[in-house]
C-alpha cells in the first residue's frame, strides 16, 4: 500500500484533467504524477532510503504537493510543519522530528542554520539553500511507480502543537490516510469535475486529509491559495473556479454580510466547515442567503480527520454528523471507559482504520491516549482512542459536542493549546499567575483570551504583553484579550477553575 498510488491511478484515468492550480499556472494529472516521480528518484540519487524523514516548511503551493507526493512515492515519511512557527518552534520541531532534508524558503535558513550538518539536516532545498527546487526536480527521472509500503507505516507526521516538553508528532499511516480519503470522498460525491478550494495550511490535518488527499483520491482539481486572502478567495468563486468551498466559520460570517452572496455562490455545489464549531444561527442564515447548506463534520489529526459527517440525506443543524463508514464512536465514562447509553454524556472514543500508530519518539504520550482494558500495555492497535472531547449521541446516531477535556482552543481553523501560551506567558518577569483560555467569537469561533496575575509591585500592560508574545509565538496563537485580575476561581485544591474564568468573562455562556 502507499497512498502515493492514488495520484498514479487519477493520473492513469485524467491524465489531462487539471490536477494543481494557482495564480493562472494549471498542472495537469499528468504533469503533477511526472513531477513527484522526478523529486522520488532525485531524492533516492541524494541517498535516501524508505524510511528516511524529509521535511516540508513552506506556504501552501504546487510545489509543496509535488514534494508530499515524491517523498510518499520513494517510501520515505513527510514531516509536515507550519510555516507560521516561530524560530524557537520550528527549530523544536526539527530537533525532535530530524529529517535528513528539509523543503522551505530563504525566509527560514537564518532560523535552521544551527541545525544543519553533523547529525541534523544534510540538505536544505530552496532558492539560497543547497539546491533549488528546480534543480532537484532536473536530477530526477520522469518514470517511477510508488514503492510499496506495508500499511501501517508511518506516511507522514503532523504536529498538534506544543512548545514546551515533548512535541506530540501524529504519525499517520498509510492506511490512516487512505481511510479518510475514501470516507471524505464518498461522503461527499467528489468527482473528478470538482474544484475545491484549499487556503488552509497543508501541515494541518484539515488541509491535507480531508481536502488535499481526499480531492486527490477523487482526481478533482485543487484550487491553492498560500495563505487566507479574500479579494482572492472571492474572485476564484465569482469566476466560477470553485464547486467546492472548504473553509472555516469565520469565513462564512463575512460572506453573508455580502448582498449577492446567492449569486456568488451559484456555481458552488458543496460548503464544508472545519476548524470550529458552527453556530446553528450561521448555518440557517446561509441556508436561507444561498440556498446551500454548510456541512460538518468531527475529525483530529489523530484519526486522520474523519470520524463522523452530517449527512446529505438527514442534515441535523447543531450535530457534527453520524460516523463514517468503517469507524466505530462510543460515549464512555471518562472515569471508569464504560460504554454509555444514547444521551448520556461522557468522552467521545473512536476506534478504526484511521486512528494514527502513535506520537513520534513518545511512547507514554501514545499509551495514555488509548484506553487499554484489557490492560495489556503492549498494544494499543485494538484499543479505543480518547479524543478529550465530552459529548453525547441521540437515538439516530448523532453526535454532539458539549466541551473539551484537553486545554485546545480552536481559532479561525488554527488549534492553540493554552498550556503552550501559559508557558510563554510565564517568561515575562511581572506575572505571577496566568490562565489562557477560549472565548466564544462569531467571527474566529473563539479568540485566544489571557487572564493574568501580576506580581506585588510591579506593573505591566496588555499591549506590552503582546508584544512580548510575538517575539516567541506563531501569530495566531498570539491573545487577543489581555485582563488583569486578582485571583482565579478555584478548586478545593486551588487549581484554576478555567470553565468559571469564561462563564464569569462571557455572562454565563461556557
Amino acid at each position: 500500500m502507499n497512498v502515493a498510488t492514488n495520484l498514479e491511478m487519477s493520473a492513469r484515468y485524467f491524465p489531462k484533467n487539471p490536477a494543481l492550480s494557482m495564480d493562472g499556472r494549471e498542472i495537469t494529472y499528468a504533469q503533477f504524477n511526472e513531477e513527484a516521480n522526478r523529486v522520488a528518484t532525485a531524492f533516492l540519487k541524494l541517498g535516501m532510503k524508505a524510511g528516511d524523514h524529509i521535511g516540508i516548511c513552506a506556504p501552501n503551493s504546487p510545489e509543496w504537493l509535488i514534494l508530499y507526493f515524491g517523498i510518499l512515492k520513494m517510501g520515505a515519511i513527510a514531516i509536515t510543519l507550519g510555516f507560521q512557527l516561530s524560530p524557537d518552534e520550528l527549530r523544536m520541531l526539527l530537533g525532535h522530528a530530524k529529517p535528513r532534508m528539509l523543503f522551505t524558503t530563504d525566509a527560514r535558513l537564518k532560523d535552521i542554520e544551527s541545525l544543519r550538518g553533523g547529525n541534523g539536516i544534510e540538505k536544505v532545498i530552496c532558492p539560497n539553500g543547497d539546491m533549488s527546487y528546480e534543480k532537484l526536480v532536473a536530477m530526477g527521472s520522469a518514470k517511477f511507480e510508488a514503492v510499496y509500503r506495508d500499511r501501517d507505516d508511518t506516511a507522514s507526521v503532523l504536529y498538534t502543537g506544543g512548545t514546551t516538553g515533548i512535541p506530540k508528532g501524529v504519525m499517520t499511516t498509510h492506511l490512516n490516510i487512505n481511510t479518510s480519503a475514501h470516507n471524505v470522498a464518498y461522503s461527499e460525491r467528489s468527482t473528478e469535475k470538482d474544484r475545491a478550494l484549499c487556503f488552509l495550511p497543508f501541515n494541518h490535518v484539515f488541509g491535507q486529509m480531508h481536502v488535499m488527499n481526499a480531492t486527490v483520491f477523487s482526481a478533482g482539481c485543487l484550487e491553492i491559495l498560500s495563505a487566507p486572502d479574500m479579494d482572492k478567495m472571492l474572485g476564484l468563486i465569482k469566476a466560477g473556479r470553485i464547486t467546492k468551498l472548504f473553509s472555516v466559520p469565520t469565513v462564512y460570517t463575512r460572506l453573508l454580510t455580502l448582498p449577492d452572496v446567492r449569486q456568488l455562490m451559484s456555481k458552488v455545489r458543496y460548503c464544508f466547515s472545519a476548524g470550529a464549531a458552527m453556530a446553528a444561527e450561521i448555518v440557517r442564515q446561509w441556508k436561507e442567503s444561498t440556498g446551500l447548506l454548510i456541512f460538518e463534520g468531527y475529525g483530529l489529526t489523530e484519526t486522520a480527520s474523519a470520524v463522523t459527517y452530517n449527512h446529505y440525506y438527514e442534515h441535523v443543524i447543531g450535530s457534527i454528523g453520524a460516523t463514517v463508514p468503517g469507524i466505530e464512536t462510543q460515549i464512555r465514562d471518562i472515569s471508569t471507559g464504560e460504554a454509555l447509553a444514547v444521551g448520556k454524556e461522557g468522552e467521545i472514543c473512536i476506534r478504526g482504520n484511521n486512528i494514527m500508530k502513535g506520537y513520534l519518539n513518545n511512547p507514554q504520550a501514545t499509551y495514555d491516549t488509548f484506553w487499554h482494558l484489557d490492560k495489556d500495555k503492549k498494544r494499543h492497535e485494538d484499543q479505543w482512542f480518547r479524543s478529550g472531547d465530552v459529548g453525547y449521541m441521540d437515538e439516530r446516531g448523532y453526535f454532539y459536542i458539549v466541551d473539551r477535556l484537553k486545554d485546545m482552543i480552536i481559532t479561525g481553523g488554527e488549534n492553540v493549546y493554552s498550556t503552550e501560551v501559559e508557558e510563554a506567558i510565564y517568561k515575562k518577569p511581572e506575572i505571577q499567575e496566568c490562565a489562557v483560555i477560549g472565548i466564544p467569537d462569531r467571527e474566529w469561533g473563539e479568540k485566544v483570551a489571557a487572564f493574568m496575575i501580576v506580581k506585588p509591585g510591579m506593573n505591566v500592560t496588555g499591549d506590552e504583553m503582546k508584544a512580548f508574545l510575538k517575539k516567541t509565538l506563531a501569530p495566531f496563537k498570539v491573545p487577543k484579550i489581555y485582563e488583569f485580575v486578582k485571583d482565579f476561581p478555584r478548586t478545593g485544591k486551588g487549581s484554576i477553575l478555567k470553565r468559571e474564568i469564561r462563564a464569569q468573562f462571557t455572562g454565563g455562556k461556557k
